[in-house]
């Protein structure tokens, strides 16, 4: 009954995970990641605090003049975060299209239209940048999603120009999407104005209010944290990649709030005043440090429990796995010792992360760290990742050491089980 049941899990999770519209908002999302990045450390550089005398905001405003420095931050944020709801319009509409091998930059440039279209104008006729970042990213997924259907449908169907055999790939490919094109451009002109007709709100208003307003409270809060850190360890266990099937969930959800996060920080606002204490680099920098399941901590109980025996089974994993773990790295410790289908570590590999996230959600919420506010790359090493992430303040640094310290001593227990384990295995041999 039990294996059935745990059968039926690992089919229902890898359907979860391979679904064609969840992996295109995930890969729409990873595809914009370098963007994301740049902008946050364009903010972070912009307001990062003093190295005692020396400041570099200062420093950088004294070569270039009083302000200019920020309004180089400034333009970058422009340029990413600002945007990220249009940019997200079109990256996942290209990663749909492209899953159902039709034209995926006809696609993406329809939806990105499509988006625009709808964005409120401000009083001048320009366009509403609210609506333009994070808090258009919800109408940027449905739209995204529901327009290249329909496109993937009138492009399949007769509704289409072919030009001659002998013309250029690019022009005849382009001519092929004029037709669907017009008729979603039409119809998305049309919902437009009965909007504007029939409600005093628009559609980015109704969807903030009634979906993504609601999700990001409470995604924010500890019981919400705590779920995607079982669920993500749950499914690695079973062999699947947890970030990435529960990524397209966190991403639309998470960005927002680290955004928010940014902008009050770029503003002035202390890192310790900023309203989300669960953002993605919370989980990222505190959690899952060297990796899903903090896995840089077995490594460590393993050399700590395996002292003497060089050529021990566990310490050949955990040397090999140590230097790829120090960047977050870890699926040479997850496969390779194994944590997968392992019953030794289910538990530990579950309940560290679990816990880890409790712990940095009581030193964030009350106020014994900063909390996050900049967004860097996964592969950045803890302890650089800490001290970044809060705004370059040593506490975000002691946290991580001290998550280390609790992760290392929860996974000895199981690391000496697994030892003697091991050995019992080899004797019975």
């Amino acid at each position: 009954m039990k294996g059935r049941f745990m059968e039926k899990f690992i089919e229902i999770a890898g359907r979860i995970g391979a679904q064609r519209h969840l992996v295109a908002i995930r890969d729409g999302f990873v595809a914009i990641m370098p963007l994301i990045i740049i902008g946050s450390f364009a903010i972070l550089i912009n307001n990062f605090p003093p190295l005692g005398s020396f400041s570099f905001v200062e420093w950088m405003n004294g070569i270039l003049g009083e302000g200019n420095w920020q309004a180089v931050g400034g333009s970058i944020w422009n340029g990413t975060f600002a945007v990220l709801g249009l940019l997200v319009a079109f990256s996942i509409a290209y990663s749909l299209a492209k899953s159902y091998e039709i034209d995926g930059l006809s696609a993406g440039l329809i939806s990105a239209a499509s988006y625009i279209m709808l964005v409120p104008v401000t009083e001048d006729w320009g366009l509403n940048f609210a609506w333009l970042g994070s808090q258009g990213l919800f109408v940027a997924i449905v739209l995204a999603l529901v327009l290249t259907e329909l496109f993937r449908v009138l492009v399949n169907s007769r509704w289409t120009i072919k030009m001659p055999e002998g013309v250029p790939e690019g022009v005849a490919r382009s001519f092929k999407a004029l037709i669907p094109a017009t008729i979603i451009l039409i119809l998305v002109g049309c919902f437009q104005a009965l909007m504007s007709v029939f409600a005093e709100i628009s559609v980015f208003e109704v969807i903030f209010q009634v979906i993504q307003e609601p999700l990001q409270g409470l995604g924010n809060t500890l019981p919400a944290a705590i779920l995607i850190a079982f669920l993500n360890h749950l499914l690695w266990f079973f062999g699947l990649h947890g970030t990435n099937i529960i990524g397209s969930v966190m991403e639309p959800l998470y960005l927002p709030l680290i955004q928010k996060n940014l902008e009050l920080f770029s503003s002035g606002v202390s890192a310790y005043d900023v309203p989300y204490t669960v953002t993605k680099p919370f989980l990222d920098s505190f959690v899952f440090m060297g990796g899903s399941g903090t896995t840089i901590a077995l490594i460590a109980a393993i050399f700590i429990v395996i002292r003497r025996e060089k050529n021990h089974p566990y310490r050949e994993v955990g040397k090999l796995s140590a230097p790829a773990s120090l960047f977050n790295i870890n699926e040479p410790v997850i496969f390779g010792l194994p944590i997968v289908l392992n019953p030794a570590m289910l538990i530990p590999f579950i309940l560290v992360p679990v816990t880890l996230t409790i712990t940095s959600y009581f030193a964030l919420a009350t106020g014994l760290v900063p909390k996050t506010v900049a967004i860097i790359p996964w592969t950045t090493p803890p302890i650089l990742s800490g001290y970044l992430v809060t705004g370059g303040s040593w506490r975000g640094i002691v946290l991580q050491l001290f998550n280390f310290a609790v992760a290392t001593i929860m996974y000895i227990p199981f690391v000496m089980v697994g030892v003697r384990a091991l050995k019992q295995q080899v004797g019975r041999e």
